[in-house]
C-alpha cells in the first residue's frame, strides 16, 4: 500500500473511533482503532523498507567506487 493509502487508512481508522464515539459504540470504536493502528504500521514497515533499500544503494555504490 502506498504511503497515501496508508495515511487513508489511520484517518479512516480515527473517523470510526470518533462514530464509535458519538454513537457509543464499542465496536466500532475498535475497530477504528484497529484500522488506526494497522495504517501505522504499514507506515512503519515502508520506513523501514525505503531505508533498508537506501542502505543497499549505498553498499553497492561503494563497492562499484572500490573496484
Amino acid at each position: 500500500m502506498s504511503e497515501l493509502g496508508n495515511k487513508a487508512e489511520q484517518v479512516k481508522g480515527k473517523l470510526k473511533e470518533a462514530a464509535g464515539d458519538v454513537t457509543d459504540d464499542d465496536s466500532l470504536r475498535n475497530e477504528g482503532k484497529a484500522d488506526h493502528a494497522s495504517g501505522k504500521a504499514k507506515e512503519k514497515v515502508g520506513d523501514l523498507k525505503d531505508k533498508a533499500e537506501q542502505a543497499i544503494d549505498s553498499v553497492k555504490d561503494k563497492v562499484t567506487r572500490d573496484r
